[in-house]
């Protein structure tokens, strides 16, 4: 049975250097599936977010990131990408919430999108497998940034949401979560500062 199933999720590779329409089509199938596929978060209006809905926006944040001083001469389309990429395991497992998620369930995720990213031709493999070994090792401005943004959306997504809809944890996590991860910039510290004010806001005027 896990044979077929991982035959079912990762065709063999194509050692052809380009995609084909029928190829695109299989992989545009398989990222669909993120339209779908429910976060923790709901939305102002009431639904469940899903993670198409959070990697679109990370990927707008980026791009207007180009607005900014502090940024110029670095390679935001490639941030752009990875803000894409990044949720594309939740395809495969479905979304876990951060302070639910475990070794097992990132190992499996990680796992299960290698092999589908293993099956594609060989320029676009290589491409993807280059973007996600920079945003695991999160060693270059571009990887701290797709991170740090990729965390804070997670932030204003739950300030946008009822508050009645959180649980009793992020009361405090709407806090500390992604604090680390926005220091090394002024420009996203500045903007996680807002955030935390709108938190403590949202927070008073619920009481």
């Amino acid at each position: 049975m896990e044979e077929n199933r991982s035959a079912q999720t990762a065709p063999a590779p194509t050692q052809a250097g380009h995609l084909s329409p029928e190829r695109l089509l299989e992989l545009l199938s398989r990222a669909a599936k993120l339209k779908t596929t429910p976060r923790h978060c709901f939305t102002a209006p009431g639904r469940k977010e899903s993670v198409a809905d959070h990697s679109w926006r990370i990927a707008l944040m980026a791009m207007l990131l180009r607005g900014t001083e502090e940024f110029r001469g670095l390679d935001l389309d490639k941030v752009v990408r990875m803000c894409l990429i990044h949720d594309l395991g939740e395809a495969f497992t479905g979304d876990i919430p951060s302070f639910e998620k475990t070794e097992a369930d990132v190992q499996r995720e990680d796992g299960l999108f290698q092999e589908w990213v293993d099956s594609f031709p060989v320029s676009l493999r290589e491409e993807w497998h280059a973007l996600l070994r920079e945003m695991d090792e999160r060693q270059t401005p571009e990887a701290r940034i797709y991170k740090a943004l990729d965390q804070t959306e997670a932030v204003i997504s739950h300030n946008e949401s009822e508050i009645s809809t959180w649980l009793p944890l992020e009361y405090e996590l709407q806090r500390t979560y992604g604090w680390e991860g926005v220091r090394f910039s002024p420009f996203l510290t500045a903007l996680r500062e807002q955030v935390d004010d709108w938190t403590a806001r949202k927070i008073e005027e619920r009481k």
